[in-house]
This record gives C-alpha cells, structure tokens and sequence, in this order.
C-alpha cells in the first residue's frame, strides 16, 4: 500500500474505533512508538509489534473510551498525521476528561514502522 492508502486505512478503521484492527493489519512487526509522556512504569518508546500492542491493552484496561473523533490524513512523501480528539474515563480513578492528540506515522513497505504522538500531559 501506498502511505496515502495506509494512512486513509488508518483514519477509517480508527474512527469506527477499530483502533486493535488497525495496529494489526497496518504495523510492521518492528515499528517504534514514541508518547509525548511516559504510561506508568513504562517507557516512553515502545519497540516491537508484540509491545505495541501490550501498550494497547493496558489502555483498554484503563480507560473507557465514550467517543472518538478522528481527522486527517495529512499525507506528506513517507508520513502523514491525523489529530483525535478522544472523550475518555480513567477508570483506575473515575476521572472524565478530553484528550486531543497530534499522531504522526511513518509508512515503508506499506507498513507503519514508526509512530508519535503529541499532547498535554
């Protein structure tokens, strides 16, 4: 796939709130995913298909996600971006609140082989 065609997956299936299908079907086994901020005791790179997704599930775990906006792509050459606008609970703490991020991909071979994200801590 081109980046515009991953990119365009991407934006569909996470704005159907696919986000699982999207790492499995999009990412390459070796990508890097970088946060703005660290997640509790880990780190805020996250190396390898298998740990990205481990990342994914501890969010899942703990947070309850009520809607989802998602915007984009932007494609430029290799990379593209996409801002969600996340309504979300923390569940671990009852805590509602709104959660706009910046996502910025990579794509070679037709895969995402690098992610960041951006947003207030």
């Amino acid at each position: 796939m081109t980046t515009k065609e991953v990119a365009d997956t991407l934006v569909k299936l996470c704005s159907a709130g696919k986000f699982n299908e999207a790492v499995e079907t999009l990412y390459s086994p070796d990508i890097v995913s970088m946060e703005a901020g660290a997640p509790p005791g880990q780190s805020r790179e996250t190396k390898g298909l298998t740990a990205v997704k481990a990342k994914g599930e501890w969010w899942t775990a703990n947070h309850e996600v009520h809607s989802a906006k998602v915007e984009g792509p932007l494609v430029a050459g290799s990379h593209f971006a996409v801002t969600f606008k996340l309504d979300v609970t923390f569940k671990p703490e009852s805590k509602r609140f709104t959660m706009e991020e910046v996502a910025v991909y990579k794509v070679a071979d037709g895969k995402v082989v690098y992610e960041e994200f951006f947003y207030n801590m």
